[in-house]
């Protein structure tokens, strides 16, 4: 396929003539239309593409079968967000003694979900005018590839029928869902997903949460600060598989202080009604026959062991594009699949599995469509997880950097040498810098601490512009900041850090 700017018999003349081209041919019950770019999914990776497009005088379509912004608007990042703030305002309120303040603030459960929703609507509502003002055609439907060029979009409702668009160039951003285990389906009311967890109207008494990856240590944090016994369930030795000990040791002591239990090495096997709540059952994850087994009871169950790509929908053998075996479809630098003119972006696309991942990822699939020179550079990507505190990492950890071949520099400042960090009573934590030491050049970051989500986007940009420790040092910071954390964490790396022993 060519792409924008190319010239055939195939490609209409000018947008103008493609817009008043789109309704071509109707038949009984179908009508068929004409676009340069479809893009199917409206989450944070194939809206981002549709307006690009848009902006890139591209005539485009965004498909959407449920809600503008996808998953992570309507049902992820965005409410859970809302309710770890909620509840850190009220757990802070209780617990703020020290600073002279007592208060036991009463928690309304539905007034908080419905501030919650609230927020998510202003969002998903934006994100739809954002998409009409940048000229994008939007459908609501679930869309199957048809052949090399076409989609057939289906409109939920009774009587609403389906349409057939030919289409130029595909963008599929179908996004993820949350994974079942055996015998602990959604369809059960006392087995939830983390969608149904963030809409709960009442605060469970207690609860058991399968999974201690980021999803269920952010939910479990929620709901301990809300009052609830929860428990932990997870087959590997630790939380947050993936991440450094240093940077999980303050969480889960943090999470031992709120109350949360664990249970390491133990997988969920069945569950089954018991009192006046359930009961879950947990067997080793290695079992022999000598192996006991755990009853765990409470009163509802959160399943948070991962997120599966949503690509068995599609039918993209229509098309031909190939997916690994896990479901996730195969992607170059420039988003494109094994199909040239067939893109993919966001949670289908595989790893990392992150909102602003998709979306860089959308915007790179339009300027390719487009003719622009766009890749993706996968070095600079934030990861952040919104635990208690936070933990935020970009580019190589020390251990990536010295098996790459680099002999490394490392600067570490903490929290608890922060003025702010104490006079904001958070002072659990660090900022931890590595550089190659003969360049000096950053090559990645790891914080973990309060706003840590935050502080990691000055770390971000050292690693995408290849800014040196000397950069960083000498880059005045406002006192009092957290954000001086990063400055002396540089200087540390340099050795002459001032508020903190030099390593």
């Amino acid at each position: 396929m060519t792409v924008s700017g190319d010239t055939t018999d195939d490609i209409y003349a000018t947008k103008r003539d493609r817009i008043e081209r789109r309704t071509r041919l109707m038949v009984v019950g179908d009508v068929t239309t004409g676009t340069d770019v479809v893009v199917i999914g409206a989450g944070p990776g194939g809206y981002v593409a549709a307006i690009r497009a848009g902006q890139l005088d591209l005539d485009v379509t965004l498909v959407e079968k449920a809600a503008y912004g996808g998953t992570c608007l309507n049902h992820g990042c965005i409410p859970s967000k809302a309710l770890i703030t909620a509840t850190d305002v009220a757990h802070e309120a209780r617990h703020a003694e020290e600073m002279g303040i007592h208060a036991d603030p009463a928690i309304d459960m539905a007034g908080m979900v419905g501030w919650k929703d609230g927020v998510v609507d202003q969002l998903t509502s934006g994100v739809e005018k954002l998409c009409k003002a940048n000229q994008v055609n939007l459908l609501e439907g679930t869309a199957t590839f048809a052949g090399e060029n076409t989609v057939r979009i289906s409109h939920s409702g009774e009587g609403q029928g389906s349409e057939t668009l030919e289409f130029e160039h595909a963008i599929i951003a179908t996004g993820s869902r949350p994974i079942e285990i055996p015998n602990f389906s959604f369809d059960d009311e006392p087995v939830l997903n983390s969608r149904q967890a963030l809409a709960l109207e009442s605060i469970p008494d207690s609860l058991v949460i399968v999974g201690a990856g980021y999803i269920g240590m952010e939910l479990a944090t929620v709901f301990a600060k809300l009052g609830t016994d929860v428990t932990v369930v997870e087959m590997l030795e630790s939380i947050l598989p993936g991440y450094d000990d240093d940077l999980k040791r303050p969480v889960k002591q943090r999470a031992n202080d709120l109350g949360i239990d664990f249970e390491f090495g133990y997988t969920a096997a069945k569950w089954h009604e018991h009192g006046d709540g359930i009961r879950v059952v947990a067997e080793p994850a290695d079992r022999t026959e000598a192996d006991e087994s755990l009853d765990l009871d409470a009163e509802t169950v959160l399943v948070a062991v991962g997120r599966e790509p949503v690509s068995d929908t599609l039918d993209l053998e229509a098309v031909g594009v190939e997916t690994d075996e896990r479901g996730f479809i195969k992607t170059d630098s420039r988003a494109r699949t094994n199909v040239d003119h067939v893109f993919a972006v966001g949670d289908v696309a595989g790893e990392p599995m992150l909102a602003h991942k998709g979306s860089a990822e959308g915007q790179v699939a339009a300027e390719v469509i487009a003719g622009e020179p766009a890749a993706l550079d996968h070095q600079a990507i934030p990861a952040v997880v919104f635990t208690d505190p936070e933990i935020a990492t970009v580019g190589m950890t020390e251990r990536e950097a010295e098996d790459a071949g680099f002999e490394t520099a490392v600067g570490q400042f903490p929290f608890r040498a922060s003025g702010r960090a104490l006079t904001t009573g958070d002072t659990d934590g660090f900022v931890k810098i590595v550089a190659d030491e003969d360049e000096g050049y950053v090559l990645g970051a790891s914080i973990v601490g309060p706003e840590a989500s935050e502080l990691i986007a000055e770390l971000g940009l050292a690693v995408e512009l290849g800014a040196t420790l000397e950069d960083v040092a000498s880059t005045i910071h406002a006192h009092p900041t957290l954000a001086e954390s990063v400055m002396e964490a540089a200087e540390n790396a340099l050795g002459h850090a001032i508020h903190t022993l030099n390593r």
